[in-house]
């Protein structure tokens, strides 16, 4: 370093060129730096949820969590695995180390969890096996609000408002908290259910069973082909009281004889305020 001290001294104009293009340099590399207020950022981490309505902590963490749990605990690379069982909804994430490819690690997660479906409660829905996303942060919250019931309110936000939104381009995803949407509620008597001698499974059983549309195969006539449906879907409300529960001798055990049919809204899970009034929030 002394010859540069010596040439600088000796060679002032050259020192001057030389400090002066290293300041051009930095200026320019300093403007045409990227900056971005969400860099995209890839976490190899992979969530796993699954719902079960009506489940307990505890069922959930014994039937479903731990289940996952030990299916996806041998795949290589994990750095940590966690979860979280709540009422009704289990929650993995399973959290990979920085070189692994979070596409190979989302493939291998969802193998694993395929495994697992089979043993899961018959009343658990599809497991969702998700990317963690940093470009996923909602960065806008619209909330709608209006003299009525929360049901019509949320009726209006999911079919005109959110599906307008979902349509613009560069919209991930739109969520709806605080709604509540339509419900047909079938509230019983248990001392008409008693004297009927009739369960709650029968009634879960019988409302699906009459209430469902699947294919029949099809009918060939020489060249010609049909294909059969059979449409089992009600269609009205009311007509949820005539569903044949049981038969007790020579009488058919009707909903209606059990209690009553209501046309409501499911039950408030997650809820939004605006200016103190229920209402609902899109993000």
């Amino acid at each position: 370093m002394q010859w540069l001290a010596e040439v600088c001294v000796k060679r002032p104009v050259f020192a001057t060129m030389l400090i002066l293009s290293l300041v051009t340099v930095g200026a320019f590399s300093f403007f045409s730096l990227g900056v971005d207020l969400f860099p995209k950022i890839d976490f190899p981490t992979i969530t796993i949820t699954v719902i079960n309505p009506g489940a307990s902590p505890q069922e959930i963490e014994t039937e479903v969590t731990e289940k996952i749990e030990e299916a996806v605990n041998t795949i290589s690379g994990i750095d940590e695995l966690r979860s979280s069982s709540i009422e009704g909804i289990s929650l993995v994430f399973v959290q990979f180390i920085l070189e692994k490819d979070v596409n190979v690690a989302a493939q291998e997660v969802e193998n694993r969890v395929q495994t697992v479906i089979p043993r899961l409660p018959a009343t658990a829905e599809q497991p969702t096996v998700q990317k963690l996303d940093t470009d996923a942060t909602p960065v806008l919250r619209i909330a709608v609000s209006a003299p009525t019931n929360l049901r019509d309110v949320t009726e209006t936000a999911k079919n005109k408002i959110k599906e307008r939104i979902e349509s613009v381009n560069g919209i991930g995803q739109v969520t709806i908290i605080g709604g509540r949407e339509r419900q047909i509620n079938v509230w019983v008597d248990p001392d008409k259910m008693r004297s009927y001698n009739v369960t709650a499974a029968e009634i879960t059983n019988a409302l699906r069973l009459q209430n469902i549309e699947f294919p029949s195969g099809r009918l060939d006539e020489g060249q010609t082909e049909t294909s059969v449906r059979t449409l089992g879907k009600i269609k009205k409300p009311e007509e949820f009281a005539n569903v044949v529960i049981a038969t007790r001798g020579n009488y058919q055990v009707k909903v209606k004889d059990l209690g009553y049919v209501e046309d409501g809204a499911e039950e408030i899970r997650s809820q939004a305020l605006l200016n103190g009034q229920p209402a609902v929030t899109l993000i």
